[in-house]
């Protein structure tokens, strides 16, 4: 079997489908990911081949004033205008983009695996043969046992499956970009092309989630037998990568301090953000780990409780750690879970929210900490609880236990190998 693995977006957004490739080559199979350009440092050392593709998207979104617009939901008319050039800005290189997508399968393969908000599954109808939508979050897949993880509001109960209106226009909308992809494929129009969710026959596609059902608001949310909850896709670290000498004297100089890390989140004020954290973790007394990621903390420099980190695989990192503070991105909600640690969330925006509440809820973090609304005095208590509350860190290995015994990407490959 040969995959063609589709994806686009920051870091969170790709090293799940790396992973992803690399299990289906342990399996025998071949993998080629598309993705863009700057992700191919991911691929490299886990030897999956890449097809780099524009990264004009994400340009767009790494505008500062768009992350600003972003991070508070593009709320104000600023914000909407914001919304609006950025969707006008994005449809011819979205146009762009699917046409590179189109030519990373030229080669051709036996199945396409999809990040659901790219609209490729045409390339897949072309080459007739089955596209896989690869959810990283619910949201997609329409249920009537919770709302839409997406919305910022929670609606009435009996409009649970109805919320899921939302990502299904979301799709719509940027399926529209798809139909010029379309017709450059000689594919003829149909009803219902751009619904990622059925087949060209109008039957239910096969759809992935790589995340673990642990984590859902319910145990039987009633998904059609087409749809597999896998557990989440983890990435390991690379072979040959060997923590840097500084880190490992900081670890071994005392208890295990506290990660805070907000990825890809830059926030209205990093300098502000640096701030806080620090005075947070001098209020809490803990040792702590500040990970600069895309520019989401930023302070001055070391000190003797706390150690600056560009970035390190998390599945080495987090075990060695009293706690984990992050803005609840999936890919390191899942780190977080499978690490057995306590955590403090604090979501900013999407699904961050909703990974936030679910973590709380099952007891392995204290209260979420809204980013936008982000103190000292808030994020000291929430830490607090989190390095000593021990029903919290008992619930939290507990969890970590369940999420390790699913390996959410060999149980992928096995639902890709029953399709082909």
């Amino acid at each position: 079997m040969k995959a063609i693995i589709l994806t686009h977006g920051t870091r969170g957004d790709v090293q799940p489908y790396v992973a992803l490739a690399k299990a289906l080559r342990e399996a025998g199979h071949e993998a080629v990911l598309g993705a863009p350009a700057s992700a191919a440092a991911l691929a490299e050392p886990h030897g999956v081949p890449f097809a780099p593709v524009i990264d004009e998207m994400n340009a767009f979104v790494d505008q500062p004033r768009v992350r600003r617009a972003m991070e508070t939901g593009f709320s104000g008319l600023s914000g909407k205008r914001i919304a609006l050039e950025l969707t006008l800005a994005s449809r011819p290189a979205m146009a762009r983009f699917l046409a590179e997508m189109a030519d990373v399968a030229a080669d051709g393969g036996d199945v396409v695996v999809h990040m659901p908000g790219v609209p490729v599954h045409h390339i897949a109808e072309k080459m007739g043969i089955p596209a896989v939508p690869g959810a990283l979050q619910p949201g997609w897949v329409p249920t009537g046992a919770f709302p839409n993880p997406m919305l910022p509001f929670t609606p009435p109960r009996t409009f649970n499956r109805a919320s899921y209106a939302t990502a299904q226009a979301f799709v719509r909308f940027m399926a529209r970009s798809g139909d010029s992809l379309r017709a450059d494929l000689g594919l003829p129009r149909r009803r219902g092309s751009r619904d990622i969710l059925r087949r060209p026959d109008g039957g239910p596609a096969t759809v992935l989630q790589g995340f673990s059902r642990h984590l859902l608001p319910v145990a039987d949310p009633g998904y059609p037998s087409t749809v597999h909850t896998t557990g989440f896709w983890f990435l390991p670290a690379p072979p040959e990568w060997r923590p840097p000498a500084d880190l490992e004297e900081f670890l071994a100089a005392g208890g295990p301090p506290v990660y805070i890390g907000f990825g890809s989140m830059v926030g209205l004020d990093p300098r502000k953000v640096g701030r806080i954290v620090t005075e947070a973790v001098r209020r809490a007394g803990v040792r702590a780990i500040l990970a600069g990621g895309w520019g989401g903390i930023s302070v001055d420099g070391n000190s003797e409780d706390v150690h600056l980190l560009e970035q390190a695989p998390h599945d080495w990192l987090f075990p060695r750690t009293a706690a984990v503070v992050h803005h609840g991105g999936s890919g390191t909600t899942g780190a977080a879970l499978a690490s057995g640690r306590p955590q403090v969330i604090c979501p900013f925006l999407a699904d961050q929210p909703f990974w936030a509440a679910r973590a709380h809820a099952a007891g392995v973090a204290a209260p979420p900490q809204r980013g936008r609304d982000l103190s000292a005095e808030g994020l000291a208590e929430a830490i607090r609880r989190a390095v000593t509350d021990p029903a919290m860190r008992a619930r939290a290995e507990e969890m970590g236990q369940r999420i390790r015994a699913k390996d959410g990407t060999r149980a992928a490959v096995g639902v890709l190998e029953a399709l082909v």
